[in-house]
């Protein structure tokens, strides 16, 4: 819901088809709300440490904690910039063409996934993932007047810009962002998330500054133009960047992006109820591929499951009939009724969710 609300409150935000705030400054009370929340999250748990349990808020412990996250920095860097690029594309191109490209984005997380990861998918996995692709691309087609231009440069040309950014930034922010929370967790993740949330912080009020260099002191009024909704588009992004995090560290990349896909449902019918937009058939279309996409991704037969011996074997009805693997990867089935397990080391095992 809260996905599919993000682009409900962007729309209700803007002017005359513009915004008389500062994207920067909405992404920088968004991470301040998301520190706040972090710091209070981490002092409950703290006061309800058990007897004999490290200490979370002694200096030597945030020290050591501060030292092993400072990979959060690179995901915080991408996140910056790929957020302020969300609202600028938005004035400047046209969304549909540009949304319908920049869902190649689901076959570079997992292609950066199975890189940086080690991840492995099935042939059934990689099927499913194209089916992604095909529902999205087919629910956000558009009938663009052909020869409509912005920035004056032509939309085949925006669009192919915007999708190489949309593409890249926040598919490498997600996955460098699961690496680093799972690389690291045995760490408390509210204190991983005061970690990110800073840094995240840190590189908005730079861009802050930059903006003060270049357009003069009066622009460092970062409450200037907000209203209303762009508190709630706050508020919006702030939670939707809490549970982000626990979708990296205790879930899946793939899982969010499909979370997020869902929510298109939610972003459709929400729409139409409030500004009267049409749902097309290309919307049910969609959504449909979208579902057949999803369930067939997290069957049973086509994980990849993880034999003792250290071999990877896609399960099928016989259980004689198996490809083989070389290395272990995290598999996540929502939904599923077998336990669902991931690697954190070479040999250590933790259940999907905290327990």
């Amino acid at each position: 819901m809260l996905v599919g609300l993000q682009p409900i409150l962007v729309y209700m935000c803007k002017v005359d088809g513009k915004f008389n705030f500062s994207p920067i400054s909405v992404n920088f009370l968004t991470e301040v709300a998301k520190v706040i929340f972090a710091l209070v999250m981490l002092l409950i748990q703290a006061r309800n440490q058990k007897v004999g349990e490290k200490p979370l808020l002694s200096v030597s412990n945030f020290v050591q904690a501060a030292r092993n996250n400072v990979l959060l920095a690179i995901p915080a860097l991408l996140y910056a910039i790929n957020n302020y690029l969300k609202f600028t594309m938005q004035l400047y191109f046209n969304p549909a063409t540009v949304k319908m490209l920049s869902n190649l984005k689901v076959l570079v997380i997992a292609v950066l996934l199975k890189m940086i990861m080690k991840r492995r998918f099935s042939i059934i996995q990689w099927e499913a993932l194209a089916l992604l692709l095909i529902g999205i691309s087919i629910n956000q087609l558009s009938s663009s007047p052909k020869g409509t231009t912005s920035m004056g440069v032509s939309i085949s040309m925006g669009a192919y810009i915007c999708t190489f950014v949309f593409v890249t930034v926040p598919s490498m922010a997600s996955v460098f962002n699961e690496y680093a929370l799972k690389s690291q967790y045995d760490t408390s993740i509210y204190l991983q998330n005061l970690f990110l949330y800073g840094y995240g912080a840190i590189f908005n009020f730079l861009g802050i500054l930059g903006t003060v260099v270049i357009k003069g002191p009066e622009s460092f009024d970062i409450l200037h133009g907000h209203s209303k909704a762009t508190m709630f588009l706050i508020i919006n992004n702030a939670a939707q960047g809490v549970l982000s995090s626990f979708f990296f560290k205790y879930a899946d990349t793939i899982l969010k992006k499909y979370s997020s896909t869902v929510a298109t449902i939610f972003t459709g019918f929400a729409s139409a109820a409030l500004f009267g937009h049409t749902l097309t058939i290309n919307f049910i279309l969609g959504i449909s591929i979208v579902f057949i996409s999803m369930h067939q991704f997290f069957s049973p037969l086509s994980k990849v499951k993880e034999e003792e011996d250290g071999v990877l074997k896609l399960e099928t009805f016989k259980k004689n009939e198996s490809r083989s693997r070389d290395s272990s990867f995290i598999n996540i089935a929502a939904g599923a009724n077998d336990e669902v397990l991931h690697r954190v080391g070479s040999e250590e095992r933790q259940p999907l969710l905290p327990t």
